[in-house]
């Protein structure tokens, strides 16, 4: 757009009515040369003949170990009262289990820390890999 001029020939105050077209040339050829690079980038893959095989998925849920521990110590495993001593030789002995089973630990809230710490690292040293807590959960308090 031609806003004024000096000379005072015809059409000398009015504006130019023409679109530069050059700019809009460039950014469509620039566009043009990217596209043109990277198209063949996007088609490249390199075909592998991979061999077919069919199998169905292993739904075998792992077994689950109830592990009780009371308020005195006393250590329940299913329901079946076991010594502190005799966890070491049963944890080895499932851990080798495929899957490996699930250890549930419900530990009394007056539990000492020391024996709940002593059971985790047992489980841990023979290689249990899934140990979780059992806890009820709280009741909502009532409406009033």
């Amino acid at each position: 757009m031609a806003f004024g001029s000096f000379n005072s020939g015809r059409g000398a105050g009015a504006p130019q009515s023409e679109i530069n077209m050059v700019p809009l040339i460039d950014v469509m050829l620039v566009l043009l040369v990217i596209f043109i690079i990277t198209a063949p980038l996007l088609s490249h893959a390199v075909r592998i003949d991979v061999p077919q095989a069919t199998s169905s998925p292993v739904d075998s849920d792992p077994a689950k170990i109830d592990l009780a521990i009371d308020a005195s110590g006393k250590v329940f495993w299913n329901d079946a009262p076991v010594e502190l001593d005799d966890l070491p030789g049963r944890f080895a002995s499932v851990s080798k289990d495929t899957p490996q089973p699930e250890l549930h630990l419900r530990a009394d809230k007056n539990t000492r820390y020391e024996v709940l710490a002593q059971v985790m690292a047992d489980a841990s040293r023979s290689g249990l890999k899934r140990i979780g807590f059992v806890s009820t959960p709280e009741a909502p308090p009532a409406a009033r």
